[in-house]
C-alpha cells in the first residue's frame, strides 16, 4: 500500500506539474500549482522529511500560492473571467527540458550508486528546532530583518504617489 501512495503522489506530482506548465488559464495553472506543491509536500514526507514538509505547506502552499492566487484575481486589468496567457516559446523550452532529462537519465544510469539499508530516522523538528534556536540564532535574525526590511521596500515602491 505504502508503493501504491507514492506512486500515486509523484504522478499526481508530474500531472499537475504539465498542467501547470501547459494550460493558456492562469486561474487553472494556479489551481494545478497548489496540487503540484501538494505532491511536493508528500514526497518530501516519504523522505522522513517533515520539516521540511511542514514549510512546503506553511510557506509555499499558504503563503506563494495564495499571493498568486490574489495577485490573478485582483489584478485591475482583468476584463473577463477567463484571463489566458500564451507560451511564446514553447518549442524551444520543450526542446531543452527534453535534453536535460535524457542528460541526467544518462548520468543516473551510468553513476555506481552506494546503497545502504534505510534507517528510519528520529524526529527532525526538534533538532531543527533546537539548531535555531541556540547555534544559528544570529543568521536567523538576520534573515527576518532582511525579509522585513523587503516586505517595507516593497510597500513603499507600491505607493501611489501625490
Amino acid at each position: 500500500m505504502v508503493e501504491f501512495t507514492f506512486w500515486f503522489v509523484v504522478s499526481l506530482t508530474l500531472i499537475s506539474a504539465a498542467i501547470v506548465v501547459l494550460s493558456n488559464q492562469l486561474i487553472y495553472s494556479a489551481m494545478a500549482l497548489l496540487f503540484t506543491l501538494f505532491g511536493v509536500a508528500g514526497i518530501y514526507i516519504f523522505l522522513w522529511a517533515d520539516f521540511m514538509a511542514g514549510v512546503q505547506i506553511l510557506v509555499y502552499i499558504g503563503g506563494i500560492l495564495v499571493l498568486i492566487i490574489f495577485g490573478i484575481m485582483l489584478t485591475n486589468r482583468i476584463s473577463s473571467v477567463r484571463l489566458s496567457q500564451t507560451n511564446m516559446q514553447q518549442g524551444i523550452g520543450g526542446s531543452v527540458a527534453i535534453w536535460l532529462f535524457l542528460l541526467i537519465s544518462l548520468v543516473i544510469s551510468k553513476t555506481s550508486w552506494f546503497q545502504v539499508e534505510a534507517v528510519e530516522p528520529v524526529e527532525t523538528v526538534s533538532g531543527i528546532g533546537t539548531l535555531l534556536l541556540t547555534k544559528y540564532l544570529l543568521p536567523f535574525e538576520a534573515i527576518s530583518l532582511l525579509l522585513l526590511g523587503a516586505l517595507i521596500g516593497a510597500a513603499l515602491l507600491s505607493r501611489k504617489e501625490n
